[in-house]
């Protein structure tokens, strides 16, 4: 037993006993709200064990939590830290939050633009880990840019610019740090009540007056099957509603990567296209419709076509700007570049049927554009571009990838990766629409 463990059981009567709290669930029952607040506090302290939260993480992803159990669970992760206000502000929040992906850049453009039209959206974000990459790291690719604000700086830019895109303090839901890692070493990942929890804890903390989840699903999400994302985006969205925060969900595609990047500085420059009335169509069509949603959620009744002429007409690329600047961002820097690239060539003529998100997401990883460990550093110049999507037709020997990477050690393992992204068929290929589903 620690000290800190010995301290802690020592100096107070606990109102219950792990055990017993494990038991409740591992035989199919419904935890008390007091059983709730007391297993989240009590591991928080130290005084629940690592092994003993991890018997209860397992017996809530085999049986399961009710609508009132996981709000509860919710409620007590926000209990453990401090909350945000942004009711100072003289004007309404709104948040977007994404389940990750493959060449998801979309929170890059999306700020700014919402922004825009008088909504303030102050965008904590992470950093990437694994094969999909976090928007801090691609920020952090801008010369000068930082993370890192105090929340004196983040109220005065949501006043001024409207949008901030910076890294969450360590006081927002700090059960959820502990909660997370051991989920990530015993098998419990994929619970939705713990999931969904996750990400609504920080999200409710963060103070926001309207939440839009970006759920993902396909190779390149966290979730694969489509029935497996409706039932987190309905639990995330009831946690939301019942919280008093406005929540909607779209539930969009990840079968393949989003726009024709994956990677730090490479996704930077290609959302700077869509700031200037260009890209790729599926991400400026994304960016749009979480823009609606999330004005619409903030009390902004304004169309799609309204929105997509703030991409064109300069008005979103300043506030862009603007925000880039005032967290001390070169605006007009050179990007990072990698130092060696590789190509991927069509072996047949034919239409390209499939690229793989994962497949692609892995080998942007393997050439150092995001990390297996916490502690790793990420290349900003590393990644992927994509030179053709799926329903393209392709001749033997065009150019369909190029890898980048300042360490050419880690074409081998990329290439084998890229590679398995790639089929060329002969028939026509049916195009996916991006968004599948909205959960409100």
């Amino acid at each position: 037993m620690s000290d800190m463990t010995s301290k802690h059981t020592t100096n107070r009567a606990e109102a219950f006993d792990a055990v017993d709290v494990i038991r409740v669930k591992r035989d199919h029952g419904t935890l008390t709200p007091e059983q709730i607040d007391w297993v989240i506090d009590a591991y928080t302290r130290g005084v629940v064990a690592e092994e003993q939260m991890a018997a209860l993480n397992m017996a809530i992803l085999l049986n399961g939590m009710d609508r009132a159990e996981i709000a509860r669970w919710t409620s007590a992760m926000i209990a453990s830290g401090e909350r945000m206000d942004f009711s100072s502000l003289s004007k309404p929040t709104s948040d977007k939050h994404s389940t990750g992906g493959v060449g998801d850049k979309i929170t890059l453009p999306l700020a700014p633009l919402v922004a825009v039209f008088g909504v303030a959206v102050p965008q904590l974000s992470g950093r990437g880990l694994g094969h999909t990459g976090g928007t801090l790291d691609k920020l952090e690719s801008i010369p000068g840019w930082r993370a890192a604000l105090s929340n004196a700086e983040m109220m005065a830019q949501l006043e001024s610019v409207g949008a901030v895109i910076c890294q969450a303090g360590s006081g927002l839901a700090p059960a959820d740090r502990k909660l997370y890692a051991l989920r990530d070493v015993t098998g419990t990942v994929e619970a939705i009540p713990l999931i969904a929890s996750s990400i609504m804890s920080k999200k409710i903390a963060e103070g926001t007056g309207a939440l839009v989840l970006d759920v993902k699903v396909g190779s390149g999400a966290f979730m694969k099957d489509e029935a497996q994302a409706r039932e987190l985006a309905r639990t995330m969205v009831d946690l939301g509603t019942d919280a008093g925060v406005r929540t909607v969900a779209l539930i969009t595609d990840m079968s393949t990567p989003l726009g024709l990047t994956a990677g730090n500085a490479l996704e930077v420059r290609e959302s700077v296209e869509v700031l200037a009335g260009g890209g790729p169509a599926d991400v400026v069509e994304l960016t749009v419709a979480l823009a609606v949603e999330m004005l619409a959620a903030a009390g902004r009744e304004i169309g799609a076509d309204e929105v997509r002429s703030a991409l064109g007409d300069g008005r979103a690329m300043d506030r862009w700007r603007a925000m880039i600047s005032a967290q001390g961002g070169d605006v007009d820097a050179p990007l990072p570049v990698a130092t060696e690239s590789e190509q991927i060539l069509a072996e047949s003529d034919g239409v390209l049927a499939t690229l793989d998100a994962m497949d692609v997401g892995v080998a942007a990883w393997r050439l150092g554009a995001g990390r297996a460990r916490k502690e790793d550093m990420v290349q900003a110049g590393a990644g992927v571009e994509i030179h053709a999507r799926p329903g393209d037709r392709v001749v033997k020997g065009q150019p369909l990838l190029t890898l980048h990477t300042d360490t050419p050690e880690r074409f081998a393992r990329a290439l084998e990766s890229a590679r398995s992204a790639v089929t060329i068929s002969d028939g026509p290929v049916v195009p996916r629409d991006i968004v599948l589903a909205r959960v409100d």
